[in-house]
């Protein structure tokens, strides 16, 4: 088996230029069907070199799933640092999860986190890297809550991690239905389903006006 060549300060710009090529045909064409030859024509690369990064090809998507999911996250974390209002980041979250990615332009996409459950049956590495995602994700919704007991949004006490375990649960459950196109469950269902979640558990008082989609800022 190939091994691949360790990460090094010197080789970690064209690492992430492969890893970006893979991660977008994934979403293309899925897990299954990306080839190392197609990174390395995606990346402009040979594939003898995308090897030598990588070793070989479940390493390569593996390791493009975790670099897209981390992006997302990081994105995510600057973004909700921007934000004071409960309300509002739990709006966010709302919307990164089920509205299209082309509307709010946050990295990642519908179909890498589907692969990334999908190969997490049979992959001990891919089940290990949701785990420790999903544990960030509600991490992030933990503290969403948590915010609200500094500005005196919450209507009581609010167990946070067992809010953020069902509203994590409903956000997966709601994104599929978009992603998937039921014709009940478009972006707009899915967003208000979410925030009378939140209302209801979080005796939260509805919203005075609608939501107006927030679009993050680049750089």
């Amino acid at each position: 088996m190939a091994e691949r060549a360790a990460a090094t300060e010197h080789n970690e710009g064209r690492r992430v230029e492969m890893l970006d090529a893979a991660a977008s045909l994934i979403c293309e064409r899925g897990f299954g069907d990306t080839r190392i030859a197609d990174v390395a024509k995606r990346a402009g690369v040979s594939s003898a070199l995308v090897i030598y990064y990588f070793g070989t090809r479940d390493r390569l998507l593996v390791d493009a799933l975790r670099h897209s999911e981390e992006s997302f996250y990081e994105a995510a974390e600057k973004m909700l640092a921007e934000v004071t209002s409960m309300r509002e980041r739990l709006s966010l979250l709302i919307k990164w999860t089920v509205i299209p990615q082309a509307d709010n332009e946050i990295p990642g996409a519908w179909g890498l986190w589907f692969d990334l459950w999908a190969q997490a049956f049979r992959h001990e590495e891919v089940k290990a890297g949701r785990v420790e995602l999903d544990a960030r994700w509600r991490r992030m919704i933990v503290d969403a809550v948590k915010s609200g007991e500094a500005t005196d949004e919450l209507g009581g006490r609010v167990d946070a991690r067992m809010f953020a375990l069902e509203f994590a649960a409903l956000l997966d459950g709601l994104s599929i239905q978009v992603a998937l196109e039921d014709p009940e469950v478009d972006s707009d269902v899915a967003y208000a389903i979410a925030m009378r979640f939140c209302e209801r558990e979080l005796d939260l008082p509805p919203a005075k006006r609608a939501q107006k989609k927030v679009r993050p800022k680049k750089g």
